[in-house]
């Protein structure tokens, strides 16, 4: 007898991902594959993102579902970057139409949903919490350096309000025009921590947090100018780590006392970085407040946000 299980699709601007998860919350199976960028680049147009969307997704599909023995109950998908009125970056369109394509033959509720929220989704399904109705979430990636403040609506479906973010550079394009000029392929999260980790010192960087905002412009030119200057690149990525890690901190820190939250969700790729994950949880640790850390792989871009979230539709309104 075939097992119910909750298809998720989300296409963001340098992942294309599918995942299936179980009527019984685990995780049945997934695919995903990084877009690909010229070596030197720091990035796509969106031109470019759809095409390899296109291309990949009947490919990561068939890898997902031909391993399971499962009957597809529901779809969730990545319709948009945020939760707001006018939100939109065609690289999502990829997903939404595979998406209604599925949903229509199968004849399945088909639920659309922000690529924001399916970053909470997908965190809260992995960490298993917060099971608070009230709490802080820090968004950090190549497009977001958001902290939002997230409480659960009459729907079902999480509310997100803006409460903070960063006035000019976001985390993920400070890591990445700094790990250009370390001479390492974009993206280039994963390689800059694997560079910090050798390093016998930490370059001290500045920090700029304005109460619930921050900006991340100096500490980029700074990194660049200590480059230019000869600096060890090993030392550099660290201090690159430890300037986001501690931007972090004092933002939540600001966003914890200000919205009386004693719990937050982190999420995204610049997320998943262990220095960062570690010098948060510790920090905030010590100001009685608990950092909900999902796995380093769903903290990342994929799609188990979105299946996770249809799979809670379908058990809320069958």
């Amino acid at each position: 007898m075939k097992q119910k299980g909750f298809l998720g699709i989300d296409t963001s601007c340098y992942t294309t991902s599918v995942a299936v998860i179980g009527a019984d919350g685990n995780l049945l199976s997934e695919a995903r594959q990084i877009l690909a960028v010229r070596p030197g680049r720091c990035g796509l147009q969106q031109s470019e993102m759809v095409f390899q969307h296109t291309r990949n997704l009947p490919i990561l599909l068939e890898q997902a579902l031909q391993k399971i023995n499962a009957e597809i109950c529901g779809i969730g998908v990545s319709g948009y970057p945020r939760p707001i009125e006018d939100s939109y970056m065609p690289a999502f369109l990829a997903g939404v139409s595979a998406a209604r394509a599925i949903a229509a033959v199968s004849k399945v509720p088909l639920h659309i949903i922000s690529h924001q929220e399916n970053h909470m989704e997908a965190g809260m399904w992995s960490a298993q919490g917060p099971v608070a109705e009230k709490f802080l979430m820090l968004h950090a990636s190549g497009g977001t350096t958001d902290m939002l403040l997230v409480q659960l609506g009459e729907n079902g479906r999480y509310l997100l309000q803006q409460a903070g973010d960063s006035m000019d550079l976001h985390a993920g394009q400070f890591i990445d025009r700094v790990g250009v000029a370390l001479g390492l392929q974009f993206p280039t999260g994963p390689q800059l921590e694997s560079l910090a980790e050798t390093a016998k010192y930490r370059t001290e960087l500045p920090v700029s947090v304005r109460k619930l905002n921050v900006s991340l412009s100096g500490p980029a030119t700074a990194a660049l100018r200590k480059l230019q200057a000869g600096e060890d690149k090993a030392a550099l990525a660290l201090g690159v780590e430890y300037a986001l890690a501690e931007t972090f901190v004092r933002m939540l820190r600001n966003g914890a006392a200000a919205f009386d939250i004693k719990d937050v969700l982190l999420v995204g790729g610049v997320a998943s970085n262990k220095f960062i994950r570690t010098h948060l949880e510790s920090k905030l640790k010590q100001k009685g407040v608990k950092l909900w850390i999902p796995e380093a792989r769903f903290s990342c871009d994929n799609a188990s946000g979105c299946a996770a979230y249809a799979r809670r539709m379908g058990n809320i309104y069958g």
